[in-house]
């Protein structure tokens, strides 16, 4: 992972180490709020089916969009930072092709 000292100092990025663990924690909140959605939608059927039936098709999708969401979010930033190192990596190539 990373240390202490990795985050006063500059040379390394953090974020790539520490995005998978927001991806999971977003992961188990989305799948959390759907289940509470769907245990809400059981007790609304009791008074009135069609609404808890919507409830529970509108919290399983939204657990489900959420995890997908998370997914691209994390995605996303990780290939930002990837882009970062290519780059770098390009940068690195050209100054070695350079004449004195």
């Amino acid at each position: 992972m990373f240390g202490l000292g990795d985050l006063f100092q500059w040379e390394r990025f953090v974020t790539p180490t520490v995005i998978k663990v927001f991806y999971w924690l977003a992961v188990v909140i989305s799948v959390l709020l759907g289940c509470t959605g769907a245990v809400s939608s059981l007790t609304t059927m009791a008074y009135n089916p069609f609404v808890g039936m919507m409830l529970l098709i509108v919290s399983v999708l939204g657990a489900c969009m959420g995890v997908i969401l998370a997914r691209i979010i994390a995605e996303f930033v990780l290939i930002v930072f990837r882009i970062n190192e290519h780059l770098g990596a390009i940068r690195n190539q050209g100054s070695g092709l350079r004449g004195p």
